[in-house]
């Protein structure tokens, strides 16, 4: 990926999520100088500068759901800025996005995307949101992220922000949902490849891969959303939990391999692949912590 599209995805047009000089701050190349900062966008500062928030610890994470965030994070940067506070004029304070840093970290990444707060003023920064999610030059993407900031650093549930933005419940969590989706769909509905209503269609797929199958066609075929809706029909039926991808993304050995994991690790293994098959992940079940103390100690051996 070009450093052009990295940059896109680390927040193009995000700026216009709020514009209040007493909530958030950007450090920009031109204003970084002499502690002076301009406001209302996203600043790139360094993961050393930033400490951990003392009243929202995590000290623990999923480990494959982080290796995944870790490697998209190495493929395509971090999409959702992290939001901290300022303590100094070098340190800051995570407010949200604990497992976004974690990963970026272990991706050998020194910098990150972030909002940076500079009051603690909670009606204030829930106000200039609120007012900026409704801007009509931003992206289905841009809406998502500014409904999530709400739910983090305000403590809002989602029936909550459903009244305070003035949309129904399915409407917030559908655009909230836009963020589970692999980061090469987010960035095409950020750069407007894809319209939300391919969107809504997509995120009705429960496996990624089935995802990634349906945009692949929406790109080359040039699908409008009713056929989306109609290939996302298929998906879903296709890609149900416990089956295996689509035989086109499967390789003849596919089949074996599975067989002989299995046989490895007493488990049944699934080797699953997404896109054009070149990618995959490997699922490795355990119904106790004892089997998967005998699967890590398979893969010491």
């Amino acid at each position: 990926m070009s450093d052009n599209t990295k940059k896109r995805a680390l927040g193009r047009g995000l700026s216009a999520l709020l514009e209040s000089d007493t909530t958030d701050s950007v450090i920009t190349a031109s204003s970084s100088n002499n502690g002076i900062h301009a406001t209302g966008g996203i600043a790139q500062i360094l993961i050393t500068q930033i400490e951990a928030n003392p009243f929202q610890p995590r000290s623990r994470f999923e480990e494959i759901p982080l290796k995944e965030l870790t490697d998209s994070i190495r493929q395509h940067g971090v999409i959702q800025p992290i939001t901290v506070r300022r303590m100094s004029k070098d340190k800051y304070q995570l407010i949200s996005g604990e497992r976004r840093l974690k990963a970026t970290q272990l991706a050998g990444l020194i910098e990150i995307p972030a909002y940076i707060r500079v009051a603690n003023d909670q009606s204030m920064l829930e106000m200039a949101l609120i007012e900026n999610t409704h801007r009509e030059d931003l992206d289905a993407i841009e809406i998502a992220i500014g409904y999530q900031r709400l739910i983090e650093e305000c403590n809002l549930t989602q029936e909550d922000l459903s009244e305070k933005v003035g949309k129904d419940r399915t409407t917030v969590t559908n655009y909230l949902r836009l963020l589970r989706l692999p980061p090469v769909i987010q960035l095409a509905i950020r750069e407007r490849k894809i319209t939300m209503g391919h969107a809504r269609a997509l995120i009705n797929i429960d496996n990624p891969a089935g995802q990634l199958s349906v945009f692949d066609k929406i790109l080359d075929e040039s699908l409008s959303v009713r056929e989306t809706e109609e290939k996302a029909k298929t998906a879903k039926a296709t890609y149900k939990p416990g089956k295996h991808s689509s035989n086109k993304n499967r390789n003849p050995n596919d089949s074996q391999i599975e067989s002989e994991l299995s046989s490895l690790f007493s488990a049944k293994v699934k080797l699953a692949r997404v896109g054009s098959g070149k990618k995959g992940k490997i699922v490795i079940p355990f119904a106790s912590d004892d089997e998967l103390r005998k699967i890590i100690e398979t893969l010491h051996a």
